[in-house]
């Protein structure tokens, strides 16, 4: 530590002679970079949550990519006071219709108006040119046929149509772009061939190339789709009165979390500066240190939003609290700055302003250095994760760690040389109080400590066995916001909300040549959606079989022979037979795709025992597990979730073996390592006890807490240790945890309070992944300040009594 004090040196000499040259490069530097910070973009799409080189990923884009579902998004229509099947409803769709097939990427509007009705003994298929024929109103149906009609009906109860018929949905299907869809299909194809073998160099190169020339175009299409749902949500105002209006679909709930993340970057970041601004005023009473924090907090926000602009970083959900976390990681460096400038003010009032801000940063910058790199130690942890978007968030984080420390210890010097010397000012008596009394509990009452940290290293441990992964994106939102109201009543009323295909293979004995599909291989998908149907948490499911179902109606409730439904598929006119069932069937590949969707509020529901149990339905039905693959999101979510779990344990192994490599390079002593890494373990461990304990699951925002808090908590250990070696070579160990308390510690509680309250006010996010996020942090900083200001000092006393080793 020494060493790198002495390094720094002629640098911060330099920084002190000439502070307001160097303020005025900083601060030019800082607009350059603030001016890039205009390309930084926030992402909630789902594919940010994806793993995109996982095989599960790739293996969804090749199935999307054959059977080409279309992009769409549902508009729920609930009327107020009146019957759904009504003339006013009637009028009300036709009205939204129109005017939603207005805009420019609609392609068509589906609606229980305008989707064919067959009617039992209708006639058959292969006669029909129009679709429009057989809609409800070219039928002349009065309100009880409509009724009947629906009632059951394979394809449009809960897609159309609610079980109760008390709701109905407009599907607005949109057009796809043809260059991007080439690029996508292009990109698919490279990515398919992963499964069989990693890419040449030459490929790589390729996909990489394709990805470039399709991300202005992805961007374009997204800032469209936001303007459309803008605009959609306008149009629909329009008929509150009458009815109550769902939007969903998977870009909406992106739009949502978008407009919540932002809403959360602005409102809890300007909230939380507002506390820091605040809560400084009321420590130090003075309007410099205000002033001096808000600068250096505000500089490193700049600078690092710019750069991640410059180098394309984007915010996700799993990102989206880091300006939070930037302002918490320069408020802890600054506030250690101004404890020990305000000690060395009260030590040498012979001092002039210029030697004052030289002897602080001589005794602050190798701590506040150590401090950070073992914090970037914290954040690198996530980089283990296996996870790529938490992967991204640990980069962003040690960047702007790195620029936290670079913006503190290069600012505010040069900005405290140009104010004069402080008056002395007492610390707070409620702060010495508080600080006297763990002094004394650390060094009075050990066995007490010894025997909380114990406690609580048990029940934590305990928690951990009881934690889980169990979640979905209903429970992310409070019951109050917009978003889950609308994602509960579609999960709820239209066959639930989040998509799982299977996609079975047509074994080679059961084709035919001369038949589309074999009466076999129609049965054998009649089972395997009959079983998928038994489970509750299963809700809307469409394959060919529901078409089998309507063509049986047709022919007057007899089945049709697999002669006659190769008869009908062949005869049926190609634009209708690709609008039918080219999303259901692919005979190049002799693919059939069984689409489900499983619903998220479903009570009790485990997704993992739920997809044991579909896995053990398909080896039930004597169907080789290479015949059939489940995708789709369900799949890559629980894919995610799964390796959260196994990923944790192993990231915090890491964590704690690499830290206590950096303690021992630190402070060269194997027994002071082990020391400081104690309560930064108890701290962890205790938040992931109390989640297990709670029943809090993990998730991708959840599973950064633990190394947030290390990576955090581990900066005031560092300054603790780092000041009882100090005084421990000007006096006894009493004296050193006495002195250490009434220096350092100061900067420990002042910097602790600061962010456990300002994580605090992350509570009133309706974004429940960021109530959670502040909650935990916040309880993560209350555990490691109490430890280490009682066993901390308590260990340091006992077993290192000299600084001879050291």
């Amino acid at each position: 530590m020494r060493a790198t004090e002495r390094l720094l040196q002629p640098l911060l000499g330099g920084i002190i002679a000439h502070p307001r040259l160097l303020l005025a490069l900083f601060l030019l530097g800082a607009g350059l970079l603030g001016w890039q910070a205009r390309h930084f973009r926030i992402d909630a799409s789902a594919d940010t949550l994806l793993l995109q080189n996982d095989p599960h990923y790739v293996q969804s884009r090749i199935v999307n990519q054959r059977f080409a579902p279309q992009e769409f998004l549902l508009v729920a229509y609930a009327p107020k006071g009146r019957p759904l099947l009504s003339s006013q409803t009637f009028d009300d769709l036709r009205s939204l219709s129109a005017r939603l097939r207005k805009f420019e990427r609609v392609a068509s509007v589906r609606s229980i108006l305008n989707v064919p009705l067959f009617t039992p003994g209708g006639g058959d298929l292969t006669g029909i040119k129009d679709l429009a024929q057989l809609t409800l109103e070219r039928q002349h149906l009065d309100v009880e046929q409509i009724r009947a009609a629906f009632r059951g009906h394979p394809l449009y109860e809960d897609l159309l149509i609610n079980r109760a018929q008390t709701a109905t949905a407009l599907q607005v299907l949109f057009k796809r772009n043809p260059e991007l869809a080439k690029l996508d299909a292009r990109i698919t194809e490279l990515q398919a061939q992963t499964l069989q073998k990693p890419l040449s160099d030459a490929q790589q190169r390729q996909l990489v190339q394709l990805r470039r020339q399709a991300e202005p175009l992805e961007r374009r299409l997204d800032a469209r789709r936001t303007q459309e749902i803008k605009a959609i949500r306008h149009l629909v105002a329009a008929y509150a009165d009458r009815a109550d209006i769902y939007l969903g679909g998977v870009h909406v709930l992106g739009f949502q979390l978008i407009r919540i993340i932002r809403n959360d970057l602005i409102v809890f970041g300007a909230a939380i500066a507002a506390m820091i601004a605040l809560v400084l005023l009321v420590l130090f009473r003075k309007l410099r240190w205000v002033v001096i924090t808000l600068l250096c907090c505000g500089c490193s926000l700049l600078i690092t939003v710019g750069l991640f602009g410059l180098l394309g970083f984007k915010t996700t959900v799993i990102s989206s609290n880091f300006i939070v976390l930037q302002l918490i990681l320069t408020l802890a460096i600054v506030i250690h700055l101004i404890v020990q400038y305000r000690e060395c003010c009260a030590e040498r009032p012979d001092w002039g302003q210029a030697e004052l801000v030289r002897q602080t940063l001589r005794r602050k910058v190798g701590p506040c250095f150590y401090a950070g790199l073992t914090t970037a130690v914290g954040f690198a942890s996530l980089l283990c994760s296996g996870i790529e978007p938490v992967i991204a968030f640990g980069w962003m984080m040690i960047i702007a760690m790195a620029l936290s420390i670079s913006v503190s210890l290069v600012l505010f010097p040069a900005v405290m040389v140009l104010y004069g010397r402080e008056r002395r000012t007492r610390a707070w008596r409620l702060s010495r109080r508080l600080l006297e009394g763990c002094a004394a509990l650390s060094l009075r009452h050990r066995t007490l400590v010894a025997a909380v940290a114990l406690g609580v290293l048990a029940v934590s441990v305990s928690g951990l066995f009881r934690l889980s992964v169990e979640n979905s994106f209903i429970n992310y939102f409070r019951d109050r916001s917009r978003v889950h109201q609308e994602l509960a009543f579609i999960d709820q009323q239209f066959g639930g909300s989040t998509p799982l295909d299977l996609v079975y293979t047509v074994p080679a004995a059961e084709r035919q040549r001369d038949l589309v599909l074999t009466a076999a291989t129609v049965q054998r998908l009649q089972r395997l959606q009959y079983a998928l149907q038994q489970h509750p948490a299963v809700g809307k499911t469409l394959s060919v079989v529901d078409f089998t179902r309507v063509a049986k109606q047709l022919n007057g409730g007899k089945p049709l022979t697999e002669y006659e439904l190769t008869a009908a598929y062949w005869t049926m006119d190609k634009a209708l037979r690709e609008e039918l069932l080219g999303s259901f069937f692919d005979p190049e590949h002799h693919q059939l795709r069984l689409s489900a969707r499983i619903k998220d509020a479903t009570p009790g529901l485990n997704r993992a025992e739920l997809l044991a149990a579909i896995h053990r339905d398909i080896k039930a039905l004597d169907i080789p597990s290479h015949d059939c693959l489940l995708t789709n999101l369900f799949i890559l979510y629980q894919d995610i979730l799964q390796r959260l779990f196994r990923s944790q344990i192993l990231t915090m192994g890491i964590v704690y073996g690499v830290l206590l490599l950096a303690f021992l390079g630190i402070f060269r002593s194997l027994r002071v390592a082990l020391i400081g890494l104690a309560p930064n373990i108890l701290a962890t461990l205790m938040v992931l006890g109390v989640m297990g304990w709670l029943g809090i699951p993990l998730d991708l925002m959840t599973i950064t807490i633990a190394a947030i808090a290390m990576g955090i908590a581990v900066d005031d250990t560092i300054h603790y240790i780092h000041r009882y070696l100090e005084e421990l070579g000007q006096g006894s160990p009493d004296q050193a945890v006495s002195r250490s308390h009434l220096s350092v510690g100061y900067a420990v509680l002042d910097t602790s309070l600061i962010i456990i309250l300002g994580f605090s006010l992350l509570a009133f996010s309706d974004f429940m992944p960021s109530v959670l996020f502040g909650l935990l942090t916040s309880l993560a900083m209350l555990v490691a300040l109490l430890f280490a200001l009682t066993l901390l000092p308590m260990l340091l006393h006992r077993f290192v009594r000299s600084q001879s080793r050291q």
